[in-house]
């Protein structure tokens, strides 16, 4: 166990500055990380970055959050890691925050650009969709994975159904993929004991365990709510895209959002710098208000620091573990065959209505796919598109 480096204050200015300008999603995030902490601030080497994004690739949750979450860790203790977070999500919540009051006071329901921004969402998950796929299922067995959850969830749309396909891809996983893991790894120090990280998993197991019982045993919605999404956030593989089907099954059905307000603010979420995550507080708003998207924000994201205490002070051994690695590589592949499901139902059922959305929707994620236009432009192309074809 090492003793903090930095500051608190140089944490949350450094993040702070990354929450107001990193846009294009994780991939991108990754690549702002390594610029700003590794190669300008030095905080820590290209190696230790290295083996902090494949932890963060293998733990539910947002994986570029759980980067900058480990990052602050490292540099600056626990409380590094919570000043890190804040700085990193809090300009991408109050976006969204006032994107979903303003929804609600003005009736933006059958406004022309929430259609477009449907439509944004739709060329955006295709477009991940892809980068996945080809991540993910580089070979036949992954891609028959893949298949089977995607053909599974959408016979049986369900969230326990989603778990279940999850549990079994690891199985599977372990079984074919261990051979093929990567078990060498240099270690690295981190700021607290593995007594620590054994505690933050007590609590994360207690907490999945005990709050389903509170939520059916109350009326209260901000119990439900918390609920539901740290259940969410402690059970979503593949980062920010794919967390759509899973709150999707939950919010939807339950009648919180109908299809409408949960896609626009999905497209609305492309549009703004910062984690993908934060889509959470644009649903806990439009059920409950602010105090809403508190508790929905800290239910998705408290899954990612309890899985980080856990996990870090583990790290040298659980990346020597073949059959670990195994497990995480069929996971991953069962993301691709949810997300594609997910494609499917509620996105393109919701979004595509006619034609010329068809015809938006294709040009759009071409600017995505061949001339990388990042998601931030996409959104104001999509929008202004859509307002030009209400026209004609």
């Amino acid at each position: 166990m090492s003793k903090p480096k930095g500051s608190l204050k140089e944490v949350l200015l450094t993040s702070t500055k990354l929450g107001f300008t990193s846009f294009g999603g994780p991939i991108a995030h990754l690549a702002y990380f390594k610029d700003e902490y590794v190669d300008r601030k030095k905080w820590l080497d290209d190696k230790t970055y290295a083996d902090i994004i494949a932890l963060c690739q293998f733990l539910p949750g947002p994986a570029s959050s759980q980067v900058g979450i480990a990052i602050g860790m490292l540099r600056a203790g626990l409380l590094g890691g919570i000043v890190s977070w804040l700085g990193f999500t809090l300009p991408s919540i109050l976006v969204l925050v006032i994107f979903a009051l303003m929804y609600q006071s003005f009736d933006l329901t059958d406004a022309g650009f929430i259609q477009s921004l449907k439509i944004v969402a739709a060329a955006v998950v295709l477009h991940a969709l892809i980068g996945l796929g080809k991540k993910l299922t580089p070979d036949s067995p992954r891609i028959i994975i893949a298949l089977a959850a995607a053909f599974i969830m959408l016979i049986y749309p369900s969230a326990w159904v989603q778990i279940l396909i999850i549990l079994a891809a690891g199985l599977v996983g372990a079984k074919l993929f261990h051979k093929a893991a990567n078990t060498k790894a240099e270690p690295f120090p981190v700021t607290f004991s593995k007594k620590a990280g054994a505690a933050a998993l007590a609590v994360l197991a207690g907490l999945l365990a005990f709050l389903p019982l509170l939520a059916r045993s109350t009326e209260n919605a901000l119990i439900q709510m918390f609920d539901t999404f740290f259940r969410v956030g402690s059970l979503v593989f593949g980062g920010g895209h794919v967390v759509l089907p899973m709150l999707e099954r939950e919010v939807v059905p339950t009648g919180w959002l109908d299809a409408s307000e949960f896609l626009a603010g999905y497209g609305m979420a492309q549009a703004v710098p910062g984690p993908l995550f934060t889509f959470a507080s644009y649903i806990g708003t439009m059920i409950h208000g602010v105090s809403g998207a508190v508790v929905a924000t800290i239910g998705i994201f408290l899954p990612s620091f309890l899985f980080l205490i856990a996990a870090l002070p583990f790290l040298n051994e659980l990346r020597k573990k073949a059959k670990f690695q195994g497990v995480l590589m069929g996971v991953n592949a069962s993301v691709v065959g949810i997300l594609l499901a997910a494609f499917y139902d509620p996105v393109i059922t919701s979004s595509i209505q006619s034609n010329a959305d068809f015809a938006l929707a294709v040009i759009l994620f071409s600017c995505l796919y061949f001339f990388k236009v990042p998601a931030w432009a996409i959104v104001l192309i999509g929008v202004g598109a859509g307002f030009l074809i209400n026209l004609i």
